[in-house]
């Protein structure tokens, strides 16, 4: 059940990352909007959002088939709780009673939370995710 449960949260959390690099790649201009109004412009440069899409991409699907687990999960933790603390205030009040309003507010970020909390399940149990490609290769 153990091993199930981490290949399901390298599944989701995987894609996640490479829904988030196609959309770079195929959508430059959503990709930017999103950086301007979320996560303060910080990666807003037009052409930075293909290579940076196929890296992503490239890291969603390593955990998704769990290879090069020791490098790859604290990249993919980075990328989603760097996301999630970017969007702090999504997450103290997704209702928008006191630090958003109720125009501003967005309960659609809530789960962010999940997601960051499921990249730090996996990293912490990647002695037991036996359902991996690394596994398969006898490469731990």
């Amino acid at each position: 059940m153990k091993a199930a449960s981490l290949l399901f949260l390298r599944l989701s959390t995987g894609l996640l990352i490479v829904i988030w690099g196609l959309i770079k790649i195929m959508s430059p201009d959503a990709a930017i909007g999103v950086s301007n109004t979320y996560y303060g412009g910080i990666v807003s440069v037009a052409m930075i959002q293909t290579p940076w899409g196929l890296f992503q991409v490239a890291i969603g699907l390593l955990t998704i088939l769990g290879l090069l687990r020791r490098f790859v999960y604290p990249v993919q933790a980075f990328i989603l709780c760097l996301g999630a603390a970017a969007i702090w205030k999504y997450l103290l009040d997704p209702f928008g009673l006191y630090l958003l309003t109720e125009e501003t507010r967005n309960v659609l970020f809530f789960p962010s939370l999940g997601m960051a909390a499921a990249t730090l399940v996996i990293w912490a149990f990647r002695d037991e995710d036996r359902l991996s490609l690394d596994v398969a290769l006898n490469r731990g």
